[in-house]
Parts: C-alpha cells; structure tokens; sequence
C-alpha cells in the first residue's frame, strides 16, 4: 500500500517526467488494501481489494515487476538482481518492503496445518484447510491483537469455532487498557470466540485421531484444532537491507533520517520497513507519510517525516474498539476519567492533562462513535466539563466540530485536515461522494467518514433535498408522503404538496413512484402523460427514432421454441438481433406502430416485457450452476430464475441488474451488479450495491452461507429500503455510498432488522409480487392503450417514411464516402433521411398538414 502511494504520488508531482519508476514486487497480486484483508473472506475476489490504478495502465514512466524478488542490492554499482535474473539499474532505490509474520518458535511452529495471516495467498491456504475440516472444527489463532482477532473472525466466517491464545493478560494489549480489554473479551466471547488470555503456546503436535492438532499451552491445558493461525505481530522485513551493509535499528528497520533517507544517499525507506529516527511504524497512516516525503525529496524538495498519528478505530467481529492519543495514561501526571458498563458491553476512558484543560487521548470499546469528535481535539483545550465528553448521556456534549481550528486533522490516514475538508466543500463539494474524491478524505479506513458528514451538514452550503423547482421535497420525502396519504395521481400530489405544473424531472420520478406503491398500470389514466419517451411506448428509442424489442428471459433461459419465434419475428420485420450482455436477445428498428404486432406474437409464445425500457429490474444474469457444471455447488439458474420472476416489474430510482454465480469462479460477474448471488457449500453470499459504468464499483457482501428463505428476505428488504430512501436517478453503489453509516447500517436494516421495518418491507415487496401483471400482455387487451403505438396520430395507418435500412454494401452507397459495411454483408444499418414529416400531427413551419398526399 505504502509503495503504491509512492508511485502515485511521484507521478502526480513529477511534471517534468524526471524519473522512470520501476516496482519489483515478490507478490503476483499488484498493490491491495492490505488494511481491508478480512473483507476477501467470503468474498474470495481479489480485485475487490485492488488499490485503484494499481496496474498504471497507460503510464509509460512505470514498469511493473510482479511475483519477482530482489536477491541482492549492489549500492557500490547501483544495480538491484532479481530472482528471474534480471539486473536493474537506478539512480534511488526506495525499500517499502514492509513487514513479515513472527512465528514464534514453538515446537511445531511448521507444521502444514499452521499459517500465518499476512496475504491474499496466506487466506487462501486458511480457506482450503477450514473446508476440509469441516464446519464447526476448532481453529487457534495465536496472538490476540488487531490481527489475531480479525484472523479469528476470519474462522468464525469460514464455520470454524475459533480460540484465541494471547500470552498478554488482555485481548488489545497495545491498545486498551484492562477495563478495556475485560469488556472487549465479553463481547467477543458473547459471538462464539473462546479467549485464553495470560498463557502462551508451548508446542503444537499430531493429534491423537492423526487428522488433527493438539496445541498444548503454558498452563498445560490443550486445544484439539484443525489449524493453526500466527498472528502474534510482525518484525521489519529487512534482509536485503541488512545483506547490503545498511544499518537496522535495534528491534529491526532500516535506519533513516527524518527525510527517510539512510546513511546511503541514494537509498530511501518508507512504510513498516523504515526506522525513522530509530522507531518503525506499524500503521498505514504514517506510511503514507514517508512515501510522500521521499517523493518530495526525490524532486529537490525539503519535505520531513512530521511524526506519527498512531490512533486506530476498528470494528472487530463487530465490536467497535477505537485508541487514540495517549490512551494509557502515561504523561506524567495525567488525570483519567473512566466509564464502564459491563451489562451493557461499553466502556470508555479519556486521558486528561493534571489541570485537567486538556485532552490527551482515549480507548473506547463497544461504542465508537464519540471518537470522530474526540480524536481532533486530543492536545487541545477541552471546552466544558471533561466527564461530559464520554458520559452515556452526553454524547461529546457541547463540543461540536465547529470548536476545532482548520489545521485539526480530521482523517489521519490521508493526513487531510479540517480546514482542507471545509475549503473543498466551499468549492462546491456538497457531498460525501465529493469530498472523498477532492481530498481523499474517508477513502482508507473509513473511520472520519462521520465526522466529514458532519462538517457538510454544518458548512452553511445550501444543498438542496429539493426534487425540483415544483415539489420542495427530496424524492425519499415524496414516496413517504404517497406510502402514507395514498394518493395516487400527480395532479393530486402537486395541487397538496407541490406548486405549478410538474416538469420532466418531477413527473417521471412521481410516475415511478406511484408504480412501486401499486400494481397499477404505467400506462393507466393520467399516469400515462408523465412517463419518459422508453416508457411511453414501452421501448427503447434508439437513435434513429426506431425502437428495440427485449423480451424477458429469465435466468438466461428460452425455450427452442421462443427461439424460433424471435427468429421469425426479427425476418418478418427486418430487425436487427443481438445478443445482449444480459443474456437476452434485442431485436432493432422496429417502428412504432409495429410494436403490438411483435408483442402480440411474443406474448402468444409465452414471453413477457424484459422492461429494457424502464427503471426497474432489467436482467438476472447466471451461469448453468451445479445442472450442468463440475464447479457448480447450487443451482444457480434456479435461483436466478426465481429472483427474476420475483421482482420483475419492480420499479425503482434507476436500472437494477442482479447476477448469480454458481461457485466461487463467478462467471455471472454478480460482484458487478446491484444483487449479486454467490453460492457456497454452506448457502449463498449476498453481495450489494456493485455496478458497471462510468464510475465502476463492487458490490459489498451484506450477508455470507444463508439459506434460500433468508437470501430472498435479506433481497426484499434491502431493495424496498433502496426503493423508499435513494434519490432521483441514483444507483445502489452511490446510494450505499451516501447513506449515513454506509455498508454497516444497511447490514444493520437489512440483517438485524434495526430499525424495525423488516415485516414492512417485506410486506411491500410481497405486494409487489402479487399484484404484477406483464406491462405488454395489458396494452394489447387495452384498445384504449393500443391507440398510443402510431407514428401519426392524425393517420395511425402511415408507417414513418424517414426510416429505412438498408443491407450490407449498399449501405456506403446510401451515405456517399462513410463506409458502413459489415463483413457478414447482412448487418442492418440505420440511415435517416432528411423529409418533411413531423410527429404528433404538427405540421413543419411554412407547411400544410397534407403535402404530395402523405400527411405529416
């Protein structure tokens, strides 16, 4: 993480071009977020935890050396080999080597059933050894700090019953005191951990049944377990360092100065593996220092190390446990104020200069959420009664935000201040999404994403909710006002709640509203006039004024028959076919008065609208599953199948796209859709909130190993409370993104049912579900709705004469020099001629209504 920094920070400053990078790399994976390890569990996708422009496609000055080792540094010559034999030259050389595992040398300590916790390879191998031990089998994690209690949850994930040794006399030795850690441990021991604390591990060895492990502790006690995890802290990775003659520190780490440069001019270190000033940093924060001071040195800057923020806020097995500061008190003469509740599983302490006018750090175990105020304000004057801060009524009463000077910093990760996080929203950053990307604020561990909200809700900046100049509400208030009133027409609406007429934005977006509160027809009554140009005529206009025809394929599959009949209908028509990334077959050109024709031939062979056309669920992509495939552990296009047929019709802020995979090889890419379904042996993973685009993301797991009933439950809910809480035109991936808590509350909505809603959303999409009725099937049954689909309604029997195709060749010859041919010499293209017709019956200025005797 801390050489990626490097990379990007080196290009971003180096205008002139002056260095050519080059990365070597011993991992095969490029830079990833080492920090969000945990999240590959369940998961098992790499690129999720990619570090964005890892790859530096297109950037001529860097060059990347992946799953390639450094055996030997000549510094006398400046060249670096490598383990495939290469030999490199440079003008600096930057060590961001960072740390390995300590494996403590017990006996056994290498046995093929013990790991350690550092890489995406290392829980792989974890993963392999979980599954064929089988659910419930004991796993012991040695160690017990952030890293062995994120390796145990890791277990608890996999269906393990995971132990944890720590030879400390508390969990978090390094970060909570012993009230801390006495509360910390009932929490964990409350989700299914088993804690020794106080002993350590004195041997491992093959367990009586031959299959298994026993790990015997220092008090002689024994734990049968099926592995093993490592994870009792890390030690600099310095070996090439020290083979190369530069001096290490004490406890190991290179030594440098304060510019992280070493007694070798040319040579630099940054991150786990620099010793700055004697002292090696174990957080990513301050990494991210030392890399961008040797980028500054490298371009004749003067930049130092400015000193390391070593605060941490984490949610373990989801305990939220948050240091800060002087967090044990050892300032000479501090003051301590202390809170606990034992019953209530909290606890949190502040340490205060002996005038007690000052805040000097912290722990906080079970509750968190006080940190993003108090983390700003350590070394600075407390305003009010320092009890108030962590009382369990106070809640950092009468300290806000606006108390901290612009140079507070706010997101220690990134080093971005107050002041820097104000000045992006005065340029016009209103929101989160905006603030991230300005000043990467909130973008490592996410922990200040609180506090910058915060500081949006107080910037003074008018950030209107309104949906548009007709309606003062934003478009969550207008669904709440319709869920609750029951009205059901614009008119009604606005003559209430709203002033004016109505206007493109606000009409459609209510019309889409009072289709997801009923089963009501898009196309009933008033409803009609308010729906955009694909809904009005249940098409996809396409650029040639032509519409395209998808009708709905669940899961990906069509029957021989319906095949055959797309195929007559594309020939009897001329249209264009192809298969879409959906897995469904798009026909082109079709004319408007031609759509019920085509429907009407679909629908008699059992096909319904893939509602291409509208913001609502479009595809439920999937592989063949367990049916057909070797790989497959569910059945995968069942599952597709159903979830499709459930929600089909459902009508939403935007587009929803859903992908099952039938295994862990996710060849339905459901990490890129706004549902993703991943199947395992133990159920299915739930992934949310993905999608594709400009602005690419991937979906979250929201759940892991449920049933089929949960699946579709956790499903119902997540998209009624999308459906009732997003804004106008907002995709899942943002939504989530904006929603005040993130990933962590909706999992708390969704999962927990928090906020007590899960019954009603469940009863609204059950609602839904009853009262569908395909959309097509009910205008052809509908004279009064079939009397929409003419191109002239003044002469509803005149096909639209500016659209024709032509085929192949020929089409170079309809548009002169732009050659347009296919080499199949069958493609439809699309030619628009230039006549004097227009639409809807208005004649064009200077014309009649009937010109050479076609009307216009």
């Amino acid at each position: 993480m801390v050489g990626h920094r490097f990379v990007q920070t080196l290009r971003e400053r180096d205008q002139a071009g002056a260095w050519h990078i080059v990365v070597i790399a011993e991992e095969s994976e490029p830079a990833y977020d080492r920090v969000g390890l945990s999240s590959y569990v369940g998961a098992w996708e790499r690129s999720a935890l990619a570090l964005a422009g890892n790859d530096y496609a297109g950037d001529a000055a860097v060059q990347m050396h992946l799953g390639e080792a450094v055996t030997a540094i000549d510094r006398d010559a400046k060249r670096v080999r490598t383990d495939r034999g290469a030999d490199i030259a440079y003008d600096a050389l930057i060590f961001a080597t960072g740390s390995y595992p300590f494996v403590p040398p017990v006996t056994g300590h290498d046995h093929e059933k013990c790991f350690v916790y550092r890489t995406l390879d290392d829980l792989d191998g974890i993963r392999l050894a979980a599954e064929a031990a089988g659910p419930g089998a004991a796993g012991v994690v040695v160690g017990g700090g952030l890293l062995g209690l994120e390796a145990a949850n890791a277990l608890r994930l996999l269906g393990m019953t995971p132990h944890v040794v720590e030879f400390a006399p508390r969990l978090m030795p390094m970060q909570v005191d012993a009230g801390g850690g006495a509360v910390l441990e009932n929490l964990v021991t409350d989700l299914g951990l088993h804690v020794h604390t106080g002993v350590g591990t004195s041997s491992i060895t093959d367990g009586a049944d031959g299959e298994s492990l026993t790990v015997t502790l220092s008090d002689e006690s024994t734990i049968d377990a099926a592995l093993v995890v490592f994870s009792a802290g890390v030690r600099p990775q310095d070996s090439l360092a020290r083979a190369a003659g530069l001096p290490v520190g004490e406890r190991g780490g290179i030594l440098v100065d304060s510019a992280c440069r070493t007694v070798d001019a040319d040579v630099f270190a940054i991150g786990e593996v620099a010793a700055v000033d004697g002292r090696c940093y174990g957080l990513v924060a301050p990494g991210y220092s030392t890399a961008e001071v040797v980028a500054d040195q490298l371009l004749d800057g003067s930049s130092t190390f400015p000193g390391a923020d070593m605060s941490t806020k984490l949610k373990l097995l989801g305990v939220d446990v948050a240091s800060f500061g002087d967090a044990m008190g050892v300032t000479e003469n501090a003051l301590e104020i202390v809170y606990s509740d034992a019953v209530g599983g909290k606890y949190a302490k502040i340490v205060i200069s002996d005038d007690a006018t000052t805040l000097l750090g912290g722990i906080l175990v079970g509750d968190a959420s006080a940190y993003a105020m108090l983390k700003p304000m350590v070394g600075r004057e407390i305003p009010g009664d320092p009890a108030a801060l962590i009382a369990p009524t106070g809640g950092s009463a009468g300290v806000g935000l606006d108390a901290l000077p612009d140079a507070a910093e706010i997101c220690s990760c990134n080093a971005v201040s107050k002041g820097t996080i104000c000045s992006a929203i005065a340029d016009g950053a209103c929101d989160l999404a905006a603030v991230k990307a300005c000043t990467s604020a909130g973008t490592t561990c996410g922990g200040c994403v609180p506090s910058i909200t915060a500081l949006l809700a107080a910037s003074g900046v008018a950030v209107s909710k309104s949906l548009c100049e007709h309606f003062s509400q934003s478009r969550a208030e207008l669904f709440e006002v319709v869920a609750v009133t029951g009205i059901r027409t614009f008119s009604e609406l606005i003559a209430n709640h709203g002033t004016g007429s109505g206007c493109e934005v606000c009409k459609p977006t209510v019309a889409s509203i009072l289709a997801s509160t009923s089963g009501e027809h898009i196309l009933d009554g008033e409803q009609a006039a308010l729906q955009d140009t694909n809904d009005h005529f249940l098409a996809n206009l396409q650029k040639n004024g032509s519409y395209s025809v998808v009708p709905r394929m669940p899961g990906g599959e069509v029957t021989p028959e319906q095949l055959i009949v797309i195929g007559e209908i594309a020939r009897d028509f001329d249209l264009y076919t192809k298969i879409t990334g959906g897995q469904r077959i798009d026909l082109f050109g079709a004319r408007v008065e031609q759509l019920p024709k085509i429907w009407r031939r679909l629908v008699d062979a059992g096909m319904e609208s893939g509602h291409a056309y509208g913001k609502s669920l479009r595809t439920v992509k999937s592989c063949v599953g367990e049916t057909w495939c070797r790989y497959g552990v569910q059945d995968s296009v069942g599952m597709a199948v159903l979830l499709e047929k459930r929600y089909r019709g459902l009508r939403s802020p935007h587009k929803l796209k859903f992908g099952v995979s039938g295994c862990a090889r996710e060849c339905a890419e459901a990490r890129g859709k706004d549902v993703g379904v991943i199947a395992t042996e133990n159920g299915w993973n739930l992934y949310v909130a993905g999608n594709g685009g400009q602005s690419p993301k991937h979906a979250q797991l929201l759940a892991g190993g449920v049933d089929d009933q949960t699946l579709v439950a956790y499903i119902d809910r997540y998209l009624m409370f999308y459906i009732r809480t997003a804004d106008r035109l907002q995709r899942t991936a943002p939504w989530l993104e904006s929603l005040e808590g993130g990933l962590d509350h909706l999992r708390a909505v969704v999962c927990d049912d928090s906020l007590g809603l899960a019954a009603e959303l469940e009863a609204a999409m059950e609602a839904h579900v009853a009262g569908y009725r395909d959309e097509w099937a009910a205008v052809l049954e509908d004279e009064e709705k079939l009397a929409r689909f003419v191109s002239f309604v003044n002469a509803p029997e005149v096909a639209d004469p500016t659209i024709r195709f032509t085929d192949g060749p020929s089409a170079s010859a309809a548009l002169g020099d732009i050659d347009l041919t296919h080499p199949g010499g069958d493609r439809k293209v699309p030619v628009l001629l230039e006549m004097p017709r227009v639409r809807a019956g208005r004649p064009a200025p200077g014309q009649t209504s009937e010109r050479e005797g076609v009307p216009t």
